[in-house]
């Protein structure tokens, strides 16, 4: 959770849009399916009429790319950027994201993103590290106007396997069933004085 109204002290650049104050960040790996889902709530609805993007940073491993230590950032580190417009469109560098698989509604945004447009410089998908930084637009860093995290890297949440699901299923069934088995074997009487 990131609290409201926390825009850095850095941010000069024009007005304190809700939409561009991040509230919460999350990131999971689905490894059946090999995608990234990051989800991204905001102080307030998404609105593609003003200004803003949202910045996804990710470090595969290499992660060298340190900007942001002269607005106190120093440890967001990414080699990768994965950038989603307002609108709903989005791309990782030069290759355009599936608007299929970019959601906004109200103050939410979801994005799966493949693994292949984010390949390993070092480190497998569970260890990649992402922060998100909004902006409203794409110029100095005085435009930056949050960061989720704070100064660090967020990592991944894995979606469990459908094997493991089965399993969980299983062992709940089972509990289930013995607490029913115990329940009935309760014997009652009656006593009579």
């Amino acid at each position: 959770m990131d609290p409201t109204d926390d825009f850095i002290p850095s941010y000069t650049a024009g007005p304190r849009f809700a939409d561009l104050d991040v509230t919460g960040f999350s990131v999971n790996y689905d490894s059946m399916s090999q995608f990234f889902t990051l989800g991204a709530t905001f102080a307030g609805d998404i609105d593609p009429q003003t200004a803003g993007l949202y910045i996804f940073g990710v470090n595969t491993g290499t992660g060298i790319a340190r900007p942001f230590a002269s607005i106190g950032q120093p440890d967001v580190i990414f080699n990768q950027a994965i950038v989603i417009q307002k609108t709903g469109t989005g791309s990782v560098g030069p290759n355009a994201l599936d608007p299929a698989g970019i959601s906004i509604a109200g103050n939410m945004l979801t994005a799966r993103v493949p693994l292949a447009l984010l390949p390993s410089t070092g480190f497998g998908p569970m260890q990649y590290g992402f922060n998100l930084w909004p902006r409203n637009g794409v110029g100095n860093v005085n435009q930056i106007t949050d960061f989720a995290p704070e100064n660090a890297t967020v990592s991944i949440g894995a979606v469990p396997e459908p094997a493991t699901w089965l399993m969980m299923l299983v062992g709940f069934g089972g509990v289930g069933f013995s607490l029913r088995r115990r329940i009935g074997k309760v014997v009652t009487g009656t006593v009579y004085a």
